[in-house]
């Protein structure tokens, strides 16, 4: 099934997960999507070799696995940065030939010392790129917050623009935590003409360090509530960890309350994480009733 599909009557559920380092803790990732297949996601999302030496080898055979082994549909992400055409395409045939409907097209980041693609310079790219070469349903990366290389809000979401044009089918955004700002990036995406589903991206913080390593990265803004719950319990984890969960299910009522296409939650393979905020908010995932008859 295409991923464009599910957005039809619900709310969309689902779950990213990373190929682990080393590779032979695969094992180990594979009890955890046993364990998320138990949640029911609408789908799960196959990160590319988020820092580790699987590769996009691991990440082709996650996300097959992920549908042909578990019965559950897959997203898997491809980056292009670094990548020639030839090795996007060879990607493309292995995906296809496993039956994977679904990708994530990303540029991603730069890597010191590995050689910058002269083939992509950009997500909008890869995705025409891939349009050309198959059915595959295309979706991409947002940033309600803007993305860090961009030179300011309007342009993000004039180069958002270019990415929906070149054919994607939907939208999952950068983490936040400050609903604020995701609300505010909706307005302005829809003012500019993308009407493509916007999934709210939300990951659940266990750890300080965790969490100032990926702002770091990204750049989202930490608000003032967020912070105090850091400091007050970065000494005692299982504390920590509870704190993070409510804050996450805070986060998720509102912006279902809200009429948000879709929820992704960046799982970090922890299903303990997955299963606690997922069955606690459970029920604003159920398709829609029909209106009463007037």
């Amino acid at each position: 099934m295409k991923i464009s599909e599910l957005f039809t009557g619900k709310t969309v559920l689902s779950f990213e997960i990373f190929p682990p380092r080393p590779v032979f803790a695969l094992y180990k990732l594979y009890e955890t999507i046993a364990e998320l297949k138990g949640l029911n996601p609408d789908f799960i999302s196959v990160t590319y070799s988020a820092g580790g030496t699987g590769g996009c080898q691991s990440t082709v055979e996650i996300a097959s696995n992920i549908k042909n082994l578990y019965g559950m549909e897959s997203v898997a992400h491809i980056t292009c940065i670094h990548r020639s055409k030839e090795e996007i395409a060879d990607i493309l045939t292995q995906l296809k030939e496993k039956g994977v409907d679904n990708i994530l097209a990303l540029r991603g980041d730069k890597k010191e010392g590995e050689p910058v693609s002269k083939d992509f310079a950009y997500a909008s790219e890869l995705i025409e790129f891939i349009k050309e070469r198959g059915e595959f349903s295309v979706s991409a990366a947002c940033y309600p917050e803007g993305h860090c290389e961009s030179s300011g809000i309007v342009d993000d979401i004039l180069n958002l623009k270019r990415k929906v044009d070149a054919g994607i089918d939907h939208l999952i955004s950068q983490l936040f935590f400050d609903n604020s700002y995701f609300y505010n990036f909706l307005e302005r995406a829809r003012i500019a003409g993308i009407n493509v589903p916007i999934q709210a991206g939300i990951m659940p913080v266990t750890n300080k360090n965790q969490i100032e390593k990926i702002v770091g990265l990204c750049g989202a803004t930490l608000p003032k509530k967020f912070v105090t719950i850091m400091n007050k319990y970065e000494n005692d984890p299982i504390a920590l960890r509870d704190a993070g969960i409510a804050y996450a299910m805070n986060q998720i009522v509102d912006l279902v309350a809200e009429g948000v296409d879709g929820i992704h939650l960046y799982t970090m393979n922890n299903p303990y994480v997955a299963s606690t905020i997922t069955k606690q908010v459970a029920s604003l995932f159920k398709p829609f009733a029909n209106e009463p008859a007037t």
